[in-house]
């Protein structure tokens, strides 16, 4: 079954069709990576309608959709199929798009009603297919050995910044179109900030905690590992063992069908039990795909939400303690017909000292 045809089959039946501008979906109902096009789903048909920069391609890659390069206006040919197909209320995407593009839908196709849909794409989103789930993998796979070849150059004299710019250089230099979300790479009392920025300073003694991923294909891996820079202490020691405790601990629950609330618990409960109450502010994890951050969440507010065949989501707890230092380590892991895998492949057994 194409995504084309999975969107159909769960459009509502106040529903005629559904329409998109926006990167992400395009990516997910056709296949078909570019960085302009329009998609248009009735429930007889899909179209992709791009222009001369990706025509080739496309009509190479998309899957599930009618591509068509428009010699005029694309909205001649939708309004035409409008017509055609009877259509009276098409879909949008109300979370993508501004009230001055909707404004602009408006005016220019007649006679129909736009209907937000809601969470209609981001449901479908949410459960990766085999396809979603090795371009996921091979997103990871790159961040590993980033990771790897990171480990080769380390040294104290670096900055953040630099640390940061090697992780996506090698990321890059390894197949990568760029990091998924900004890199994060803070050390000494900067990493007491679960979502610090790197500085044009001297790494600092003690945590140095690195947030990166990669972006391959449309599709985004995301992982943390965390060192220490010098001689890690007693006390470095039992905060990096304690948050390693619970990450494992919620990677080992995590099966299919378990609440995505109690997976949080666990870890939250460890690290609590461990004298660290109150120094785990964010959620256990949270879905990845297309977008860095999506469904399912690893939270205390997941509700019933349980973990389900498809599911790709973070495992990433953390301890911060202000002003001082913090450490989180991070994984993801995807739910498979076969039971839940851990993708993350980089050492986190043992705290890594930099010397």
């Amino acid at each position: 079954m194409t995504r084309v045809e999975k969107l159909q089959l769960a459009m509502p039946e106040n529903l005629d069709a559904f329409i998109s501008t926006n990167e992400q979906t395009r990516l997910y109902l056709s296949k078909f990576r570019s960085s302009d096009g329009t998609v248009f789903v009735t429930k007889k048909n899909g179209y992709l309608y791009t222009d001369f920069r990706y025509i080739e391609a496309a009509e190479k890659e998309a899957e599930g959709v009618i591509v068509t390069m428009p010699q005029g206006r694309v909205s001649e040919y939708i309004n035409k199929i409008i017509v055609e197909e009877n259509i009276k209320t098409i879909g949008f995407e109300e979370k993508k798009v501004t009230v001055a593009e909707l404004n602009a839908l408006r005016k220019t196709y007649d006679n129909v009603e736009f209907v937000p849909v809601g969470n209609l794409i981001v449901d479908l989103c949410t459960i990766k297919d085999k396809h979603e789930m090795d371009l996921i993998i091979k997103a990871q796979e790159i961040a590993d050995k980033a990771f790897s070849e990171l480990l080769t150059v380390l040294n104290p004299n670096m900055t953040e910044l630099e640390v940061a710019a090697e992780i996506e250089y090698r990321m890059k230099k390894n197949g990568a179109i760029g990091p998924s979300f900004e890199t994060i790479a803070v050390s000494g009392t900067n990493s007491s900030k679960p979502h610090g920025v790197p500085c044009n300073e001297k790494l600092q003694k003690g945590f140095l905690t690195m947030d990166f991923g990669a972006y391959y294909e449309g599709y985004c891996s995301d992982m943390t590992r965390t060192v220490c820079i010098g001689k890690a202490d007693d006390e470095i020691k039992k905060l990096y063992n304690t948050v390693l405790k619970a990450q494992m601990a919620a990677i080992d629950f995590a099966k299919i069908g378990v609440k995505c609330a109690s997976v949080d618990k666990v870890a939250r409960d460890i690290i609590d039990d461990a004298g660290y109450k109150g120094c785990f502010g964010h959620s256990l994890g949270h879905g990845v795909g297309l977008y860095i951050h999506e469904e399912p969440r690893f939270s205390p507010g997941a509700g019933n939400m349980i973990l389900s065949v498809g599911h790709v989501v973070t495992v990433e707890p953390g301890i911060y303690i202000k002003e001082k230092y913090g450490c989180r380590i991070e994984d993801m892991i995807i739910a498979t017909e076969n039971g839940v895998i851990d993708i993350s492949k980089s050492p986190k057994m043992d705290l890594i000292e930099i010397y």
